[in-house]
């Protein structure tokens, strides 16, 4: 299970591959709409598409000429969002602490 769970986040560990799979929370796409999405080539964005299939986190359907491709399931949306909210909520406490630290500072200036 951990090792499953290992190559998901490998899976997820890049910028663009994150961006595709938030795109996708939104419904399936083809290749080409993602790389319009994302601003990227095609090309790059069937490498990515392509590392993301392998690792169980998108999957495809053909209709007639075009490949579409979706997420294999809405949790990884969601688990994106889930990570979206916690890394706010990180930067709102380290943004208080650097405004305390300034506010600290401040009164010890005034002091002087």
């Amino acid at each position: 299970m951990r090792k499953f769970k290992a190559e998901i986040f490998q899976a997820l560990a890049h910028p663009t591959r994150i961006f595709i799979v938030q795109s996708l929370a939104q419904g399936e796409m083809t290749a080409g709409k993602i790389s319009e999405v994302v601003g990227i080539t095609q090309s790059n964005a069937s490498q990515h598409l392509a590392i993301l299939r392998n690792k169980h986190v998108v999957e495809t359907r053909k209709d007639g000429n075009s490949i579409y491709y979706r997420l294999r399931d809405p949790l990884f949306g969601e688990m994106l969002d889930k990570m979206r909210q916690y890394v706010v909520a990180q930067a709102m406490v380290a943004m208080n602490h650097v405004a305390e630290d300034q506010d600290a500072n401040a009164s010890v200036d005034n002091v002087e």
